[in-house]
Parts: C-alpha cells; sequence; structure tokens
C-alpha cells in the first residue's frame, strides 16, 4: 500500500507549496529571512525597536467556515483568519510582524486550498504582515468531504514606552466606534441557524447587497489606518470587537472601578443585522453580546483629544461614532447599554 491509498496524496501538498509561493512572496518585508520550505521561518528584529515587546495572538473564524463552504466561497475567509488576529494585537498598539496559518481538510483539493491561502496571504499584505510559514495537513477520516479548518498566528511588537495596557483610561473619556463590514467572523453559529430556519435566502437584498455578500463579508483590517493614528495621538485604550459583543470586549480594557455607558442611539444598526434581528426574533441584549452590531474597533479617547482624533478618522475613511463614554463603576453592572 502507499500514503495516497490511505488518502494522503503527497504530489498534491507538493503542488499546493509551489503555486502559493507567489502569493505568499507579496506579503513579505525586508525582515523576513530565507523563503517558504524550511522547518522554521526567520525574522530579523534588530534595530527596528529600542525596546520591545512581542505581542502574540491566534484565533480562528469559527463556524463562518461552514457556511463558506456551503457557499463554495473561498477566497476571502483567508482574510477573515489574518483579521481576527492582527485586530487583536493592534489593541495594544502593536504592529504585527509575521503571521503563521494552519489549513486541515480530509482530502486536500489543491484549487481550494490555493484560494483560501490566497486569502490570507492578502490579508496579511494589507495589514503589512509577512507570511512566513505554516502547515497544511491532509487527515483522511477526520473530515467529511469539501470541510477543512483554519487556524492563525500572529506575532507583533510594540516598542515598551508605547504599550497601550488600559492605565491611562479615566472616568469621562469618549468611546469612538469604527464601523464593521457586517457580523465579521463571530456570532455564526446562530448566523447559519437562522439562515437555515429562513430557507437559506442567499440572494435577498438586505441595505443594497445580497445576504449571502452582506454575510460574507470578510472581516475588517484596522491596522494601517490605527497604526498611523497612534503615530499622531495618544489614544487611552482600544478593543476590538469579537465573540461577547459590545457587551463584553471593550470592559476587557477598562480598569476595575470604571464602567461603560454606550449610546445605542448613536448608531443605526446596519441591515444585516437588523434581518438576523428581525428573522431570528433575536432580543437586544443577545445581540449586543453576539455580535458587534456594526462597531468593530472602539477607541478610547481623552475628551480634549476627540475632535483631533475624528478629524484624522475621516483622513482615513474610517467610518465612525462617539458612542459613549467612561464612567464611574456603580454597583454589580458594569456596561449599560440604552
Amino acid at each position: 500500500m502507499t500514503y495516497r491509498d490511505a488518502g494522503v496524496d503527497i504530489d498534491a501538498g507538493n503542488e499546493l507549496v509551489e503555486r502559493i509561493k507567489p502569493l505568499v512572496k507579496r506579503s513579505f518585508r525586508p525582515e523576513v529571512m530565507g523563503g517558504l520550505g524550511g522547518f522554521g521561518a526567520l525574522f530579523d528584529l534588530s534595530g527596528k525597536y529600542r525596546e520591545p515587546v512581542l505581542v502574540s495572538g491566534t484565533d480562528g473564524v469559527g463556524t463562518k467556515l461552514k457556511l463558506a463552504q456551503q457557499l463554495g466561497r473561498h477566497d476571502t475567509i483567508g482574510i477573515d483568519l489574518v483579521a481576527m488576529c492582527v485586530n487583536d494585537v493592534l489593541v495594544q498598539g502593536a504592529e504585527p510582524l509575521f503571521f503563521l496559518d494552519y489549513f486541515a481538510t480530509g482530502k486536500l483539493d489543491v484549487d481550494t486550498t490555493v484560494a483560501v491561502i490566497g486569502g490570507i496571504a492578502r490579508g496579511c499584505e494589507l495589514s503589512g504582515c509577512a507570511l512566513i510559514g505554516g502547515e497544511t495537513a491532509e487527515m483522511p477520516d477526520m473530515y467529511g468531504p469539501g470541510e477543512y479548518d483554519l487556524a492563525g498566528f500572529c506575532v507583533a511588537a510594540v516598542e515598551k514606552s508605547r504599550l497601550l495596557d488600559g492605565a491611562k483610561v479615566r472616568a469621562g473619556d469618549v468611546l469612538v466606534g469604527i464601523a464593521s463590514s457586517g457580523p465579521h467572523s463571530n456570532g455564526y453559529s446562530l448566523v447559519r441557524r437562522i439562515y437555515d430556519r429562513a430557507g437559506r435566502p442567499g440572494d435577498i437584498d438586505v441595505g443594497g447587497v445580497k445576504l449571502a455578500d452582506a454575510l460574507m463579508a470578510p472581516t475588517t483590517l484596522y491596522v494601517k489606518p490605527i497604526l498611523e493614528l497612534l503615530q499622531a495621538h495618544d489614544l487611552h485604550g482600544m478593543a476590538h470587537i469579537t465573540g461577547g459583543g459590545l457587551t463584553e470586549n471593550i470592559i476587557r480594557v477598562i480598569p476595575d472601578g470604571l464602567g461603560l455607558q454606550i449610546d445605542a442611539s448613536a448608531w443605526t444598526l446596519p441591515p444585516v443585522f437588523d434581518w438576523l434581528q428581525r428573522e431570528g426574533a433575536v432580543e437586544n441584549s443577545e445581540m449586543w453580546r453576539t455580535f458587534n452590531c456594526g462597531i468593530g474597533f472602539v477607541l478610547v479617547v481623552a475628551p480634549d483629544q476627540l475632535a483631533a482624533v475624528q478629524a484624522d478618522l475621516a483622513r482615513l475613511q474610517l467610518t465612525h461614532w462617539q458612542i459613549g463614554e467612561v464612567v464611574t463603576a456603580t454597583g454589580g453592572e458594569r456596561v449599560r447599554i440604552g
């Protein structure tokens, strides 16, 4: 018997590597040493930072993968993977340096895998983050036909003196919410349940786009504009709105003794979320703690810096709203949305 008889095609794996090499190379930075194919990836950090603090993160895209496979849309799910990782490390003021991915499937379909990894490479390129390695695992009997799984790993760096850890946050600071592109990559177990119960109406219109397009819109990459913003402004904190929604993510960067008052009337619920809430009969409280509800990233800004920050956000073409403020915590409830 051969390895191919057992369900693993080494030749297909080799073909995949050759096809993704030019895609991956476009994401390289000057600090990358060597190319693909080694046992370890090399990155030269010397000369760039005086007191570098490394920030690492890992994530996946949850069951949005199931919807991507169901719809046959494999070219942007990799952008989601990168965004979930780089947006997380960005919260501490860190610049994403390099990225590694893990792709696992039952039987390797080279075209599908190239599309997925091409999206990962594109996400890295758009974030200024080098895709310097990864793993493709073909595991018969672990995944059904057409199924695959993804995970991503990111390393970033920030000068120790510029690290954002929430220590500067004060009562009276303003919350500035930056628009998301849609549900991003969170809440898709509920999204898929609602979508299936509605009869999978992917072609219906929601706010001028097809529902399937709205649900599969890749997660916004905030890295480059926010890093530029950080060069000009002393922000007090930032939050990436992922699982847990607005209710549970912003408070993670707020010191004990302080809370949040969020004004739900400050922005309009985007059409895709309106459809999900209406079709699924989802309570407001469940919406707030499951979805980003149109806010993908939040800045905590000193009141005297607000006008300047908002002006630069407009220049960077980031749609944003003043969505609330930091308050002194009273009682056991630290987050109020109303």
